[in-house]
């Protein structure tokens, strides 16, 4: 029988597959990579638009407005307005929520093993969606930190929803993947429904659905400062502790046993990985509504390219998420002017068939 069980558990260790090394050159140079394309995509995207400010413009502005120079003004007073208060505090945003987004699925795919897992997984997106449809119907006029009526309901919907579908899924002060899948699934439609019942008992909502509609479908909706300092001190904050917990995802990908046979203490770095999702994402429905396909595509994208290493997949995917956003947002606003697309539309448009492209190409087994 002993002999029985030592075969067993050698078969069980030889079926493990420990996430590929991968030299850290090629991760600095796909980090430096990811911060030009990041740098020169802000740049592009500050440039475009009905009105074209030059990026000679743009640096000298950026410039003169850090102080670390002083440049003679050749630029028309209008283009410095155009670029300060209304395009920057936009990309920047965008750049915030793509990189929540992308972390946030990054974490929950480690977390719960499952390659479909995004950042709305857990019931993130009923709860935005029917907080943020309370705050079109109440119209109400109060704001918090810059932030109206529909983006922080949408942020506490979505955060509340997730520490509800926590709390129901402890069992004996554990919690199970699969409790947590099923919970997050039930809550998710039990509020979609319920934001469907709204719509059709409230009559006010004949002029206001297509702006829901809008909503559900994504769009970065930051135009002052002081909302992307908040959206950047929650995002970055956020991002950082994630990047900490990257040996923990390799540990928790493997499954619950070893990973506590490798010192990691399961429940405590679970409860802290969907906590620091859960913030990510709020904060992302927050400043750009319901975003779809950005947490989902962006780390697969990175992880057929650089590997299922989370310690180097983490601020990859930061990276990866915001530049990838940036343009979506750009395409959004220049595909068929005046009109301006839903964001989530290009995401889904132009980061599907890119992604399948690649997963062609790779001539290899997908490894998770």
């Amino acid at each position: 029988m002993r002999s029985l069980q030592s075969r067993n558990a050698d078969e069980h260790t030889q079926d493990i597959r420990v996430p590929e090394a991968m030299p850290e050159t090629r991760f600095y140079v796909g980090m430096w990579a990811l911060v030009l394309l990041l740098l020169l995509s802000t740049i592009l995207a500050a440039g475009v638009g009905a009105v074209h400010i030059s990026s000679r413009a743009i640096l000298s502005i950026l410039l003169n407005r850090s102080g670390l120079t002083h440049l003679s003004q050749y630029w028309p007073i209008s283009d410095q307005v155009i670029l300060l208060h209304i395009r920057l505090p936009r990309i920047l945003a965008a750049a915030l929520v793509g990189a929540a987004l992308s972390v946030a699925g990054t974490l929950f795919q480690g977390l719960l093993r499952n390659p479909m897992a995004d950042p709305y997984v857990i019931g993130a997106s009923g709860g935005a969606a029917l907080g943020g449809t309370v705050g079109m119907l109440l119209a109400a006029r109060f704001s918090f930190l810059g932030f109206e009526a529909v983006p922080l309901l949408a942020f506490l919907g979505a955060l509340g929803t997730m520490v509800v579908v926590y709390r129901l899924s402890r069992i004996g002060g554990r919690t199970p993947v699969v409790t947590l899948l099923l919970a997050g699934f039930a809550m998710s439609v039990i509020l979609g429904y319920s934001m469907s019942l709204i719509l059709i008992l409230n009559d006010r909502l004949q002029v206001s659905t297509r702006v829901i509609y809008a909503w559900l479908l994504g769009g970065i909706s930051v135009t002052r400062w002081s909302q992307v300092g908040v959206i950047g001190f929650i995002v970055v904050l956020g991002v950082v502790l994630s990047c900490t917990l990257g040996r923990s995802l390799n540990a928790l990908s493997l499954g619950d046993e070893t990973a506590e046979y490798l010192g990691i203490p399961v429940e405590r770095h679970r409860a802290a990985i969907i906590a620091l999702g859960s913030i990510l994402t709020a904060a992302a429905v927050s400043g750009g509504g319901m975003i779809g396909f950005v947490g989902l595509i962006v780390p697969h994208f990175l992880r057929l390219i650089f590997g299922p290493n989370h310690t180097y997949l983490l601020p990859l995917s930061a990276l990866g998420g915001a530049t990838f956003l940036v343009v979506a947002d750009l395409l959004a606003r220049i595909a068929i002017p005046p009109t301006e697309l839903p964001i989530g539309i290009l995401t889904a448009f132009v980061g599907g068939p890119a992604f399948l492209i690649l997963l062609r190409r790779s001539k290899r087994e997908y490894r998770f």
